[in-house]
């Protein structure tokens, strides 16, 4: 099971950068970022099960610069709402 939940959590990064690339899905856009995060968080699932310590770090990596990503794009769309309504 651990496994499975690790392939699909490969695929989604694999399909944000993909998507990423074709133009359909901007690293500003907060999905992006979310499908990161659900992604290597899948993956990291799967490591505790059948432990790899670089590909833990570098998904301990993916993790946290998907927050970062994710605190990012709901600042900037919260100060553009507040904008929208004071201007």
């Amino acid at each position: 099971m651990a496994d499975l939940v690790g392939v699909a959590g490969a695929l989604l990064v694999v399909a944000a950068y993909f998507l990423n690339l074709r133009g359909t899905l901007l690293t500003r856009d907060y999905r992006y970022s979310a499908l990161n995060l659900f992604g290597s968080t899948m993956i990291v699932y799967s490591l505790v099960y059948n432990p790899n310590p670089a590909s833990l770090l570098i998904e301990a990596f993916w993790v946290s610069i998907s927050l970062y990503g994710l605190l990012k794009s709901f600042r900037e769309r919260r100060q553009g709402f507040q904008s929208r309504r004071n201007g």
